[in-house]
């Protein structure tokens, strides 16, 4: 099995990791970051970081790129968010997952940028 990608805050301890289901779904530190999960999924979910459902229809339909996928869920999700508190809920050993293939875009990106800053 591949390892997750870290997330690293400089000048902080935050270690965090990235994946998506297919890869460490089974793993008992992931927690879901997505809108929905895989059937029979038991793991933990973080609805905050979740796109809203109006966003990924926009993007699935192509009616938006992807630098307006990323400002509005900048805008929509992150921006309404505090670092130290997310950070808190999830874990400092959280594997934060969605369903895009490892390389994909995708808001876990957007997230470990964001915990990053």
């Amino acid at each position: 099995m591949s390892k997750p990608n870290r997330i690293y805050k400089k000048n902080s301890l935050m270690d965090m990791q990235t994946s998506n289901f297919a890869r460490s779904g089974s793993d008992p530190r992931a927690v879901a970051i997505s809108r929905t999960q895989p059937r029979g999924w038991t793991g933990r979910a973080y609805e905050p970081l979740a796109p809203p459902w109006r966003l990924l229809a926009a993007a699935k339909s192509g009616a938006i790129d992807e630098d307006e996928y990323i400002r509005r869920y900048r805008s929509e999700v992150l921006s309404k968010l505090d670092h130290a508190t997310v950070y808190a809920d999830l874990g400092e050993d959280a594997i934060l997952l969605c369903w895009e293939r490892a390389g994909a875009f995708c808001h876990r990106r957007l997230v470990a940028e964001w915990f990053e800053e």
